[in-house]
């Protein structure tokens, strides 16, 4: 165990994020261009197949991830935060628990295993947009015996071949009643389904995902947003959160559906990995910190808004001092609004 986690092993873990961790290369594209793909919906990155890609600069950044996003956003805002995630014994996984102590993160439910590879994931980032090539390693997921209860569960990406290992996420759950869990599916998690994963989405309490997502979730490309929302609160949800990138978010809690804007941006957007990562830990913190539900969804855009300022996740996370700031000058509009 280290230091730090002898420390705080007395205390109770406000937050503890499940999911993989790796080390993010963000690869600055000099030249691209974008075109339609083949629904006519969604957009492609191009250049030339077979030829030299020339790029401005790789900036590599440590203990990323969606788990590991969210854990150190919410040790930013003073939580008491802890990850459960798999690497390699490798110096990129060094690096990656490095990283959460410098963030103040605890890390002893961080398992390092021989001969195995640490998660890397390698970014192309053009503009302000990014496409990601994900590599999950096959770990041997397994869960801790956790002592005391975490006042939050954040469940989110894992690899593949981990559906059994929801099943065990989902049997402590069932047997600690007293912890909250908020899932934001990752790619894997969402080609599950929703039968595979029924406990998960029935134990939940805060479920997060962008409407892309929800479509893929409930195979529906017809519904409006608040329709496509009950469907998936019927599956167990008690309040559904759903990104619309720029245009805002729509929440459903007690069976009323709410639209709540972007705060806006002080510059141009840099760079947009992380964004809903900050929106969705940053709201759970809130949550855990005894602030309404209508008090957090103020919070989260805020620290959206700041981390597009910069490359990657995290630079741009905020304390709760600065977020306080923000929202002492917030515009009038900058209001949940029932719809």
């Amino acid at each position: 165990m280290y230091e730090y986690d002898i420390i705080f092993s007395m205390k109770k873990i406000d937050f503890l994020a499940i999911g993989d961790m790796m080390s993010d290369a963000f690869i600055r594209l000099h030249q691209a261009h974008l075109a339609d793909s083949v629904d006519h919906v969604n957009k492609e990155i191009c250049f030339p197949f077979g030829g030299k890609v020339p790029y401005e600069f790789v900036k590599v950044i440590p203990a990323c991830g969606n788990s590991s996003n969210a854990a150190i956003s919410v040790a930013r805002l003073e939580l008491t935060s802890a990850v459960i995630a798999d690497i390699g014994n490798d110096e990129n996984g060094e690096g990656c628990v490095a990283e959460l102590k410098k963030n103040g993160v605890i890390r002893k439910f961080v398992h390092t295993h021989r001969g195995m590879e640490t998660n890397y994931s390698y970014i192309l980032w053009y503009g302000t947009e990014r496409t990601i090539l994900i590599k999950h390693q096959q770990f041997p997921y397994t869960l801790d015996k956790i002592r005391k209860e975490p006042r939050w569960i954040y469940l989110t990406s894992l690899g593949e071949h981990s559906l059994t290992y929801h099943a065990e996420i989902g049997k402590y759950l069932d047997a600690h009643k007293d912890v909250k869990l908020a899932f934001q599916p990752g790619t894997f998690q969402i080609k599950f389904g929703t039968e595979a994963l029924a406990g998960i989405y029935k134990r939940t309490a805060v479920f997060f995902c962008n409407v892309e997502e929800l479509r893929s979730i409930l195979n529906d490309e017809i519904s409006d947003v608040p329709a496509m929302m009950k469907n998936l609160h019927k599956l167990g949800p008690q309040t559904v959160i759903i990104t619309n990138g720029v245009k805002g978010s729509y929440v459903l809690d007690n069976d009323i559906t709410y639209f709540m804007p972007i705060y806006p941006d002080t510059k141009p957007p840099y760079e947009r990995t992380g964004a809903g990562d900050a929106f969705a830990s940053t709201i759970v913190a809130a949550l855990a910190l005894g602030k309404t539900l209508q008090e957090a969804l103020l919070w989260g855009p805020i620290n959206s808004m700041s981390v597009v300022q910069y490359a990657g996740a995290q630079e741009g996370l905020l304390s709760q001092e600065k977020i306080a700031e923000y929202l002492k000058t917030a515009p009038a509009d900058y209001v949940l609004k029932k719809i």
